[in-house]
């Protein structure tokens, strides 16, 4: 056998392995994400019911449903939204056209990344320290800052990437026909870069809707139904985790019942987030 045929067998061997060991991790990975799927769609569908949606938690022993809990996290969900969404938006925008390579572009981008990365119990602690703590409560208003400041990061560099994508042809027409800077990037910039910085708004909002670490040390939990969010306020996460520890069969069901819902709530997040990048694709 010659050198060269000895190199081309090992070479083969090589790739098989490594083909072999990267399908396996696959397959197990996959295993666990329809075990997971399974058992959530198994035990929730079974708790599903219209009075899901028609009644509040319940006291320990009764019956009910996670109305407040679900009314609670699209309150403090669209606050979020209305508070991290322009911020984020502002702040990619001002990172892809006018910070450049400066040292404050630089910088922001290095504590953009720390706080994408961050914890999020951290942001929760933080927030607890800034507004919890002085104002003597929990409130609804403290957990959508929060969930805000989750949402910010991803924000930011979803826009920040996306409008660096937009070719700079289209800049120097717009601002050759007399374009101001402003309406270039309203009227030329952001129409180019739309699929792009709504499906970083779509993760974020998917990852913001799951998060239960922040929400117990601002929002907390209220047992009935509330829309006043200077006071502690009801949401999923954390009656999905206070429940399915409980030793209350009914809260148990429920506990499934909302899992169930906010995994074919993030679902749907991430099927139009693809969507997205399919439509900025083509």
């Amino acid at each position: 056998m010659t050198p060269n045929r000895g190199r081309l067998l090992r070479r083969q061997a090589t790739n098989t392995l490594a083909l072999s060991l990267a399908t396996l991790a696959t397959l197990v990975g996959l295993i666990a994400l329809v075990w997971i799927l399974a058992t959530i769609v198994i035990n929730g569908a079974a708790a599903l019911g219209p009075h899901l949606f028609t009644r509040a938690t319940p006291p320990p022993g009764a019956e009910g449903g996670v109305l407040n809990a679900l009314l609670g996290s699209a309150m403090m969900t669209a606050l979020a939204l209305l508070i991290g969404a322009p911020i984020g938006i502002l702040a990619g925008t001002y990172l892809a056209e006018s910070g450049g390579r400066r040292w404050i572009a630089e910088l922001v981008r290095f504590v953009n990344d720390i706080l994408l990365s961050a914890p999020s119990i951290v942001i929760g602690l933080f927030v607890y320290e800034i507004i919890v703590q002085p104002s003597g409560h929990f409130s609804g208003l403290a957990g959508a800052i929060a969930m805000a400041m989750v949402l910010l990061p991803v924000v930011v560099r979803t826009t920040d990437e996306t409008l660096r994508l937009v070719p700079v042809s289209l800049r120097e027409a717009a601002l050759a026909l007399g374009a101001p800077l402003w309406r270039m990037v309203l009227f030329v910039l952001y129409p180019a870069a739309r699929a792009g910085m709504l499906t970083g708004l779509l993760l974020g909002l998917a990852r913001i809707s799951g998060e239960t670490a922040p929400l117990l040390f601002t929002a907390l939990n209220n047992q009935y139904l509330s829309f006043d969010l200077t006071r502690p306020l009801a949401n999923m996460p954390v009656v999905i985790f206070q429940f399915a520890l409980s030793p209350y069969p009914a809260w148990q069901s429920l506990a499934w019942a909302g899992a169930l819902l906010m995994t074919l709530f993030v679902l749907l997040l991430s099927l139009g987030a693809r969507f997205m990048v399919r439509v900025r694709t083509r």
